[in-house]
């Protein structure tokens, strides 16, 4: 069975920081462009970040520019978000999710991952 698993969210106050894991098993996501996506209560699931397969390329929503990272490591066939300077607005579950049909992002829309996790939540307190 495919999975992927996150981990890593939590209640954290404004300013801090957190680091969301995405464990993948079932296949090797290697090769496949892998990204972050959130959704706050009451709003679409919005792109956060991606990331190509040998993690040389990484795009990230303006709103988290400079303040949020995302790796991966093969190996371990895990990606992850670090997340600093966190704010209430950061708020929401967030999701991996992978594109096992490229190896870069091709966008950042919700339709072109096929594979998503069960999400994690993060709660930023002011």
């Amino acid at each position: 069975q495919v999975q992927l698993v996150e981990s890593g969210g939590g209640l954290v106050q404004a300013g801090g920081s957190l680091r969301l894991s995405c464990a993948a098993s079932g296949r090797t996501f290697s090769e496949d462009a892998m990204g972050w996506f959130r959704q706050a209560p009451g709003k679409e699931r919005e792109f956060v970040a991606a990331i190509n397969w040998s993690g040389g390329g990484r795009f990230y929503a303006d709103s988290v520019k400079g303040r949020f990272t995302i790796s991966r490591d093969n190996a371990k066939n895990t990606m992850y978000l670090q997340m600093n300077s966190l704010k209430v607005e950061d708020t929401a579950v967030y999701y991996c999710a992978a594109d096992s049909r490229s190896h870069s992002p091709r966008s950042s829309q919700v339709p072109q991952y096929d594979y998503w996790g069960q999400g994690t939540q993060v709660t930023v307190s002011s």
